[in-house]
């Protein structure tokens, strides 16, 4: 049996808050949106544009609280061949959350508190 990745879910509190992050930060772009089965939540897929993978965003109608990402050991890696480029940008959008030059790579937080590993693609 062989897998290959479909995408990568997360839950978001505002859906269009965090469609314009992940539009601004890294550049992704919705790409599909549809209704749960049973209509209690709109799913929207963004892509970067080059890899199959996609980013789910899933916003249930009737969540009115942040959701408890517990300790949030885990993360969504982005690479990029900009990366010099990418801090500032981050910088400026003051989502940098923390940063570890020694091993040359920095992650910053959306809009709901997940954590984004951002690293020089070569």
């Amino acid at each position: 049996m062989d897998f290959k990745f479909a995408h990568n879910s997360i839950t978001v509190l505002d859906l269009e808050r965090s469609i314009a992050f992940y539009r601004e930060a890294l550049g992704l772009r919705e790409v599909s949106r549809r209704k749960s089965q049973d209509g209690q939540a709109t799913l929207v897929s963004l892509s970067d544009g080059q890899s199959d993978v996609k980013l789910e965003l899933v916003a249930h109608e009737d969540r009115l609280n942040p959701y408890d990402l517990g300790e949030n050991e885990t993360h969504i890696a982005f690479t990029t061949e900009h990366f010099e480029e990418a801090r500032e940008l981050h910088q400026q959008m003051d989502c940098i959350c923390y940063e570890n030059p020694k091993k040359n790579l920095y992650f910053i937080n959306d809009p709901d508190g997940y954590w984004l590993e951002i690293l020089p693609c070569c």
